[in-house]
C-alpha cells in the first residue's frame, strides 16, 4: 500500500517593516476607541432625550413620538 503525504504549500510571508506594523496597529486601536466613545456618547444623549418632558421637547422642536423613536434607537445606529 502506498502512502501519499500532502504538505501545505509554503507561501513566503510578506515582510512588513516593524514601524509600519506598529503604526497600523496603533491606528486600529485608535479607531476602535473613537468608535466606543461615540457609542457611549450616543447612549448617554439618547437617555437624556428620553428623560425630557413634553415642554422641553417642544422647545427643541420634537414631539413625544419622535423623541421616543430617537431614544429607542440602538447606540450603534446613527
Amino acid at each position: 500500500m502506498t502512502v501519499l503525504r500532502f504538505e501545505p504549500a509554503r507561501v513566503p510571508l510578506i515582510e512588513v517593516p516593524r514601524g509600519r506594523l506598529e503604526h497600523a496597529a496603533a491606528r486600529a486601536i485608535k479607531r476602535s476607541l473613537v468608535r466606543v466613545k461615540q457609542w457611549h456618547r450616543r447612549a448617554r444623549e439618547r437617555a437624556e432625550l428620553a428623560a425630557l418632558d413634553d415642554r422641553m421637547l417642544a422647545d427643541i422642536g420634537l414631539s413625544r413620538p419622535e423623541a421616543e423613536f430617537l431614544a429607542n434607537k440602538p447606540f450603534w445606529r446613527e
